[in-house]
């Protein structure tokens, strides 16, 4: 574990006066005088102050220092202590982001603590869309406690009032950081549409009363207690809760149903508290289809009317009908609409528990349909009854054990970090069991722990014969495994639960005398699971841990001496090979290296050489007169070339390359004009090509010295 120390800045000054220090007081303690007291409260202020120098500086390291590092096994293998002490702090305690806050105000969303207050506050909510409802419709509830009641609502006026404080000061994610400035908070809240809601949700409708009539007598349908039907608006906050509830529990499906039914209840109620609305409005005991409250001259308790009310609503919901039929168009119309809306929520809830409770079964019908194909194919192939009892005894073991989940598709939808860290979760105490990977690199131990594959056997089965060449190690996970002989009639010895086997054998280890096979025959008792690491995924991951290949395969050597196994000449000899044909390698790659430095600048050399002779042509080119004048036509060509000036020389030269155009447009020059101008044309020709031959007969002969040297 690396530690990152805090830079410790010393004055060079404070050195120097140090150093001056020390001289002072060397000269001054040979020349001490017991009788000078000057001198010795001098020399004990200045030790006093190089004391109070040291202890600090001492203090300073010790800060920055925690003490002895340890591996990366006992740093995870203690984590359950630092856990739980981490999780008791997650609660009330961390509701408010105090970490990068400095003591504002703002609600950290993801902690245990606004998971709670989210379920006072779907209380409080439950409470108006059950309670407030139905002491609008049913005057004797309102009447029962008034005062009760009374104290409920302005308590659940008090929770939604905190409730505004802590939604407006709850943080948010922006570009993947959490927003913990206040204003931010408060900006961000006011401009989205929950701002709204809950204003709407806390206006004072209580004033009302004046206007409809005392909160704590009801005399009429419906009753005072309706003027806060405006509560009823915070429902996003029980629904946020909700989502909260179904991501952290572990039965989903269970409560996936349990909120369908509770949303039931509620559509149930208020429907039969319409009922008794409408009823009232028509008169109570009217007709056979409205409420009846008085029977055999005596009035009906508050409890019969709900029960008929709720019951009325339930039959009428689910579509089952049995009800009184309605005798009037307002209750023919309400009974319509009843049946329309019955016909859609149960449709729809029919159809949610339904997928619900496939879900809840899924993993167990792949289950059955995997041991079905089985069965179909052992069948096809006629196995033997024997073989086929065990392959059914080894299924329903998967399945009583919990382990038939393909755990490779479920961890296949989780980044690398996340599931080397749930496998090293889930395999740690498994990892303790095996000496030659304490104290590895924490990279190396996160890779190899993602290759764990579990294996289960049967009773009887062998998980390794004598003999046999080793590719995989095993760590027992559960169950019994005996070491016994070749016919399998003495045991040995007995391994249980943490007991590992053949982690030698797939490091390929020079001079092992066992020569990388299984020395005995291990054999399952009963059902047994095993984690199997194989010998390719091992060196796969050891190719980015030189390091720790070097660790591992030194410790195995260590297990080898100490059991006898290991031949050291052979080791030893393996090694040098290994280091002389490493030498070698880098030897070569050395000289690749050099030879293709040269090269490269041998090419740019012969690149550089024919850009210039490139140039050189097309100066000439340019330099030579599109079209030649003849001045003499009589007189020679040959001795007018001669006697020219240098310059027109290179002019003439670079005109006569063109030969087949020079021979086209000079028809009408005298025939010992053109020969002479072939003459000077191949003349020029060869004395080019001499000059490229030169420059690569250079250049060969360069990269023969190099190729020479090389070679050397």
């Amino acid at each position: 574990m690396s530690v990152t120390v805090p830079l410790v800045t010393f004055d060079p000054s404070d050195e120097k006066r140090g150093g001056k220090h020390r001289t002072k007081m060397g000269e001054e303690k040979s020349s001490y005088n017991g009788n000078d007291a000057i001198h010795l409260a001098s020399f004990t202020q200045r030790m006093g102050r190089w004391i109070h120098r040291f202890r600090r500086t001492r203090q300073m390291m010790s800060d920055v220092h925690p003490g002895p590092d340890v591996g990366f096994l006992e740093r995870h293998g203690s984590g359950d202590h630092q856990q739980q002490e981490n999780q008791s702090d997650i609660g009330w305690k961390a509701f408010l982001c105090r970490q990068h806050c400095n003591g504002q105000l703002v609600v950290d969303t993801t902690q245990k603590g606004h998971y709670r207050w989210l379920g006072i506050v779907s209380i409080a909510i439950m409470y108006n869309y059950i309670f407030v409802v139905g002491r609008a419709v049913f005057w004797d509830m309102q009447n029962m406690c008034p005062i009760a009641w009374l104290v409920l609502d302005y308590l659940c006026d008090l929770i939604y009032v905190c409730d505004t404080v802590v939604h407006a000061h709850e943080g948010y994610l922006d570009q993947g950081l959490m927003v913990t400035e206040p204003q931010k908070l408060r900006l961000h809240y006011w401009q989205s549409w929950d701002s709204k809601i809950d204003v709407l949700s806390l206006l004072p409708t209580d004033l009302l009363y004046i206007v409809w009539g005392s909160p704590t007598e009801c005399t009429q349908v419906p009753c005072g207690v309706v003027v806060r039907m405006n509560r009823l608006l915070r429902l996003s906050r029980m629904m946020a809760f909700f989502d909260k509830t179904e991501n952290q529990t572990n039965f989903p499906n269970a409560f996936r149903i349990a909120k369908v039914m509770i949303y039931l209840l509620v559509i149930i109620h208020w429907n039969g508290c319409i009922y008794f609305a409408i009823s009232n409005a028509i008169g109570f005991g009217s007709d056979g289809w409205v409420v009846t409250l008085v029977e055999n001259g005596a009035n009906l308790s508050l409890t019969y009317q709900y029960i008929f009310t709720f019951y009325w609503s339930t039959l009428t919901l689910t579509t089952i009908g049995e009800t009184p039929p309605p005798e009037i168009e307002v209750e023919f119309v309400f009974v319509i609409i009843e049946y329309m809306i019955g016909i859609l929520i149960f449709a729809t809830i029919v159809g949610n528990i339904g997928s619900m409770i496939t879900n809840m079964n899924a993993s167990r019908t792949e289950f059955q349909t995997r041991m079905d194909a089985v069965k179909q194919y052992m069948v096809f192939r006629k196995v033997s009854k024997e073989l086929e009892e065990r392959v059914i005894q080894w299924f329903d073991y998967m399945w009583s054990n919990k382990q038939s989940l393909d755990e490779g598709s479920v961890m296949d939808t989780l980044p690398d970090k996340l599931k080397a860290e749930i496998a090293i979760h889930v395999h740690l105490d498994t990892l303790k069991q095996v000496k030659i990977f304490q104290d590895c690199e924490p990279g190396l131990l996160a890779e190899l722990v993602l290759k764990l594959q579990l294996q289960v056997f049967s009773p009887g089965d062998y998980i390794c014969r004598k003999g046999d060449v080793g590719k995989e190690m095993y760590i027992v996970k559960r169950g019994k495994l005996s070491v016994c002989s070749d016919d399998g009639k003495i045991i040995f010895v007995t391994l249980g639960a943490g007991s590992v086997f053949g982690e030698v054998s797939i490091l390929n280890i020079a001079g092992n005398k066992t020569g990388n096979r299984r020395t005995a025959n291990v054999r399952s008792v009963g059902y047994s699971d095993l984690f199997c690491l194989s010998k390719s995924d091992l060196w796969n991951a050891l190719q980015e841990y030189p390091e720790g290949r070097k660790t591992l395969l030194e410790r195995g050597r260590q297990i080898l001496l100490k059991d006898g196994l290991l031949d050291e000449e052979v080791n030893r000899k393996h090694q040098d090979e290994n280091d002389s044909a490493k030498d070698k390698i880098e030897k070569l790659e050395m000289a690749l290296d050099t030879l293709q430095t040269r090269f490269a600048r041998l090419l740019a050399e012969y690149t550089s050489s024919q850009q210039t002779m490139k140039q050189r042509l097309s100066r000439v080119e340019q330099q030579q007169p599109s079209s030649r004048v003849e001045e003499n036509p009589g007189e020679n060509v040959t001795s007018a070339v001669i006697t020219s000036t240098p310059t027109s020389k290179r002019k003439s030269t670079s005109n006569l390359l063109d030969v087949p155009a020079s021979r086209e447009n000079s028809t009408s020059r005298p025939d010992d004009a053109t020969s002479d101008d072939v003459d000077c044309t191949s003349f020029t020709e060869k004395r080019i090509v001499a000059d490229q031959g030169a420059d690569a007969s250079s250049s060969v002969s360069k990269f023969n010295l190099i190729e020479t040297e090389n070679h050397q």
